[in-house]
C-alpha cells in the first residue's frame, strides 16, 4: 500500500501511576511457587521485564482514552473540526456495545460529522486503525482523524494470580501456558493522522505491508469473549513458544514484502519500533529481519507487553526522546495474534 497525501502528525500516551514488579508479581504467586519449587527472579529473568503498571481500579478504558486523545489535541495544536474519525483500537473496551468510542468522540466534543467506531485486531488495533485512517484521507474522505486505545491490566493480572494459586493440579509445565498473562501491563495511546495541507511537521507515511498467517490463530486465545474494564475476569491460553517463533517467521516473510513495497534497503532504516513483548521475542526478531539491536527502540522493560498501545507508546517516548533523527526513516513492525503482521514506514522530519 502507498500514500501519497498523508501524515503521522503525532503520537501520544498516558501511563497509570501504580508500578507493579516482577519480584512483587511473584510474592503474590508464593503459594504457587513454593508448591512447585519456584525460584523468584525467574519471572524477569526469562522476559526481561522488571516491571509493569496498572490503571487504579475503576478506570475504564474510555475515560482514560479521553485522556490520551485530549492531549494529543492539545499538543499538535489541530482544530478539532477537521477531525473527521474517531477509531477506538484496543482489545480493551468500555462495554459490548455501544463502541467505546463513542463515549471518547462524546467526552472529546469532537463533530457529528464523522466516523466513529471500534477496531479489535489484538496487538494490532491501533495499527489496523491508523491504515484505515490513512486511506479516508487519502481518498479525500476526511481531513484528519484519530486512533487511540487503552490497554487495561488488571484484572488479567489478578485473575491469573488467583487461578495459580488455586488450581492445585497446576504443574510447572501446565502454568506455561498462563506464564505470557504476567507480562501484561497497562497504558494509553494514540496518534493523529492528517492530510499533507495542514500538517505542521510533515512526518509523511509512506505506505506499508499487511500479511496474515491465520492457520495458527488458536496460539494465543482468551477463554470466553471479554469486554474490559473491571467487569472483566479473563484468562488466556498461550504458547508462547510456539508463538513466538511462529509470529517472526511471519514478520520476516512481511518485512522482505515492506523492503519491496517502500523501496527501502536495510540500511535505509534510521530506526524500527516494534511490539513490545520479551528480550527474546525482541532479540529473536532482530536477528530474523537481520537488523542491528541498536536499530529497536525498547519500553518492555518498565513497561511490559502493554497490548495494542505497545507499538504507539514505544515510538511516542522514542520520539519524545529525540532518538530519531530528522530526515529518517522509520519502520513500524508489528505482530498480533492471530497471526497477523502489519508494518508501515514513515519519513521522519522532526
Amino acid at each position: 500500500m502507498y500514500y501519497n497525501k498523508v501524515c503521522v502528525e503525532l503520537f501520544s500516551y498516558t501511563l497509570p501511576e501504580e508500578v507493579v514488579t516482577s519480584l512483587e508479581l511473584e510474592s503474590r504467586l508464593f503459594p504457587l511457587y513454593s508448591r512447585l519449587g519456584l525460584s523468584e527472579g525467574r519471572l524477569e529473568l526469562l522476559t526481561g521485564i522488571s516491571e509493569r503498571r496498572v490503571w487504579s481500579a475503576g478506570v475504564s478504558p474510555g475515560q482514560q482514552s479521553a485522556i490520551t486523545a485530549r492531549k494529543l489535541i492539545e499538543v499538535s495544536g489541530v482544530d478539532p473540526e477537521v477531525i473527521g474519525a474517531l477509531v477506538h483500537g484496543s482489545v480493551c473496551r468500555d462495554y459490548l456495545e455501544p463502541a467505546t468510542a463513542c463515549g471518547v468522540h462524546c467526552q472529546l466534543g469532537l463533530p457529528e460529522l464523522g466516523y466513529v467506531y471500534d477496531i479489535s485486531n489484538a496487538c494490532l488495533g491501533i495499527l489496523s486503525g491508523m491504515i484505515q485512517v490513512a486511506n479516508m484521507i487519502e481518498l479525500g474522505q476526511i481531513r484528519a482523524g484519530i486512533v487511540v486505545g487503552t490497554e487495561s491490566s488488571r484484572s488479567l493480572m489478578e485473575a491469573t494470580v488467583k487461578h495459580l494459586n488455586s488450581d492445585l493440579t497446576l504443574t510447572r509445565k501446565s502454568i506455561k501456558s498462563a506464564f505470557a498473562s504476567l507480562t501484561i501491563g497497562s497504558g494509553s495511546a494514540a496518534v493523529l493522522l492528517v492530510h499533507e495541507d495542514i500538517s505542521r511537521t510533515g512526518n509523511k507515511l509512506r505506505g506499508g505491508v499487511i500479511r496474515a498467517r491465520t492457520k495458527f490463530c488458536d496460539l494465543c486465545r482468551s477463554k470466553t469473549d471479554q469486554s474490559g474494564g473491571d467487569l472483566m475476569n479473563p484468562l488466556m491460553d498461550t504458547d508462547s513458544e510456539v508463538l513466538m517463533h511462529e509470529g517472526v517467521a511471519v514478520a520476516s516473510d512481511a518485512f522482505e514484502d515492506f523492503l519491496r513495497e517502500m523501496d527501502w534497503k536495510r540500511e535505509d532504516i534510521g530506526r524500527v519500533f516494534c511490539h513490545q513483548v520479551g528480550k527474546t521475542h525482541q532479540q529473536l526478531l532482530l536477528e530474523k529481519l537481520r537488523l542491528p539491536n541498536e536499530l529497536n527502540f525498547s519500553t518492555l522493560e518498565y513497561l511490559g507487553n502493554t497490548g495494542s498501545v505497545a507499538l504507539p507508546t514505544a515510538t511516542a517516548i522514542g520520539l519524545e526522546s529525540d532518538v530519531v533523527e530528522a530526515g529518517s526513516k522509520i519502520a513500524l513492525l508489528g505482530i498480533g495474534s492471530g497471526i497477523n503482521s502489519i508494518m508501515l514506514g514513515i519519513s521522519y522530519e522532526g
